[in-house]
């Protein structure tokens, strides 16, 4: 016979009922560990603590283009992409005068980087966010 009530009803189980004292809590993990953060609360800490990261494909773009970054020019990238992030940006342009750099925001990476001097015509899709530092 064919059960008329669809596939994913079945008539004859009983309703699961919380128990007392359950309505409204929310699992806010293991007792023990006396935070009670959220999980965008947590995932936001962990991105805190992340360094910004080249990708290989914007490693050798740098590399071939002769592009030279050094210490200050990463912390600044890294107080750029802390920026635009607090704004709700996902993907950014980074520019540092004839240096254009291509970052995913929310996995902190940059993508890829252009050298100015060397492209004629350019174009960027697929950004919701610049930021020029100088």
């Amino acid at each position: 016979m064919i059960n008329k009530t669809g596939p994913h009803i079945q008539p004859n189980t009983p309703a699961v009922k919380p128990k007392p004292g359950q309505v409204g809590k929310k699992n806010t993990g293991s007792p023990k560990d006396g935070d009670n953060l959220s999980f965008h609360q947590v995932l936001d800490k962990l991105q805190e603590k992340q360094e910004v990261v080249f990708s290989a494909h914007a490693r050798e773009r740098i590399e071939s283009r002769n592009i030279e970054l050094d210490q200050d020019d990463l912390n600044r990238i890294e107080e750029a992409m802390d920026k635009v992030k607090a704004k709700g940006a996902r993907s950014s342009l980074l520019m540092f005068g004839e240096v254009a750099l291509l970052a995913s925001v929310t996995n902190r990476t940059i993508i890829t980087a252009v050298d100015g001097a060397t492209e004629k015509e350019q174009i960027f899709t697929g950004i919701d966010s610049a930021v020029i530092l100088r």
